[in-house]
């Protein structure tokens, strides 16, 4: 059980059919958001949430969000500067009657008994409810366990919170890699396909173009990507960047480890997957956990 404060923004994004409307769209923020992230945003209903990741033209990730459908606007949760967002955004919606606000949201995470302080009410995975000023979101992917997403005016609800439960941003940090969650600017980076996160719950393969569409549209239809993530443990330490090696040939690297250097993430040939396996890294050897498999 804990409770972590997050470092994460909130945008209110909201629009209209516009005079160069897209065809088959309800409005123009529906179109914007559909035309740019790896989710299904047209498909979204009151009450729902997705997560989406932002790609270059070669499919690569960019940023990530969280796309909260509200009953006529959407809720962007991000870790980037809101401000870079909301300008960005407003030179990439072009004609589009799509507007962009600030929201000035405090967001923390709860599990276990600790969440029960707060709600007795826990919508279903990927799903939230809003009571008064505060939502409350059942979240599975923010760290790979039971848990809720709360956000909104936190003022009074963290006066209720037990301060001995409140996590660090290192022991959250932990959470995340031994829970298989790939980060943005860690497994999810320039030189590593999103596919090999083994994350299909970022992506809809039904939607039309989005930016990055054909690189992930090929891969996913070719069948499995040539590397997956895994969760390594070492005896002695890891690094991030190390190099994983199988009869002297690279055959994968450590993006995120622990604060005790023992676990972490990284990806790996599948020809080489296996668990229990034990290779060698550039400090020591190393041995597969698992594979990081989607679970939701």
């Amino acid at each position: 059980m804990g409770w972590i404060q997050l470092n994460r923004y909130k945008i209110k994004v909201y629009g209209k059919k516009g005079k160069f409307s897209i065809k088959g769209m309800p409005s123009d923020d529906v179109a914007f958001l559909h035309n740019l992230l790896t989710n299904d945003i047209k498909g979204l209903k009151y009450g729902q949430f997705n997560y989406n990741l932002r790609l270059t033209g070669s499919g690569e990730p960019v940023s990530d969000f969280f796309v909260y459908r509200e009953d006529d606007f959407f809720i962007l949760d991000t870790n980037l500067s809101p401000e870079a967002v909301i300008q960005e955004f407003s030179r990439l919606k072009l004609s589009l009657n799509v507007s962009f606000e600030l929201l000035s949201y405090e967001h923390i995470f709860l599990f276990g008994k600790t969440a029960e302080i707060v709600t007795k009410s826990f919508p279903e995975n990927f799903q939230f409810i809003r009571q008064d000023d505060i939502y409350v979101a059942k979240n599975p992917v923010r760290y790979g366990i039971d848990g809720i997403d709360l956000f909104g005016n936190l003022s009074e609800v963290k006066k209720i919170l037990p301060e001995e439960e409140k996590l660090t941003e290192m022991q959250a940090e932990d959470l995340r890699i031994r829970n298989c969650i790939p980060k943005i600017g860690k497994e999810l980076k320039k030189g590593f396909h999103p596919l090999e996160a083994n994350i299909l719950y970022a992506f809809s393969f039904e939607k039309g173009c989005y930016v990055g569409q054909e690189a992930i549209a090929r891969v996913h239809f070719r069948g499995r990507p040539p590397r997956t993530l895994v969760l390594f443990e070492s005896s002695t330490f890891l690094s991030e960047e190390e190099k994983v090696f199988e009869n002297e040939k690279p055959v994968g690297v450590i993006t995120s480890v622990t604060s005790d250097k023992k676990v972490g993430l990284g990806y790996i040939l599948r020809n080489s997957f296996q668990e229990d396996k034990v290779l060698r890294a550039e400090t020591d050897s190393v041995r597969i956990i698992k594979q990081c498999a989607e679970q939701f």
